[in-house]
């Protein structure tokens, strides 16, 4: 098994409703996101995933959050725009997009952080 991994950044607001301290306050972060692939096999030149096109595909999913409140945007209508959920929403997403491009990679995992020393994950099992 073969596993890659990218890291690209977004900027954007959010506060946490029903938070008790200083994020319920609207806030922003630099948002870091990890994208992990695995692919069992690997193409004829020895890639797994273009990193060009991991980047392309990424970076066209977290355009949708940069320089955005998140608390305005239709996915998170009934629920706050943390970490956590950011990672889950990103994870099915990248998903989708591989599979509609036919990469043989899938996603293992999505981090995101807003902080250095801060972040969460989702994956599948």
């Amino acid at each position: 098994m073969f596993e890659l991994d990218i890291e690209r950044e977004f900027s954007a607001a959010h506060c946490l409703d029903g938070y008790k301290g200083n994020c319920a306050n609207r806030h922003g972060h630099n948002w870091t996101v990890q994208a992990f692939v695995q692919a069992e096999s690997l193409d004829d030149v020895g890639i797994a995933l273009d990193f060009k096109s991991l980047k392309r595909e990424l970076d066209a999913i977290l355009s949708s959050f940069d320089h955005k409140d998140l608390n305005l945007l239709p996915e998170f209508a009934k629920e706050n725009p943390t970490s956590e959920r950011l990672s889950q929403i990103i994870y099915k997403r990248l998903a989708e997009r591989l599979a509609a491009i036919g990469a043989k990679a899938k996603v293992s995992k999505i981090r995101v952080c807003e902080s250095r020393s801060s972040g969460a994950s989702y994956f599948e099992t």
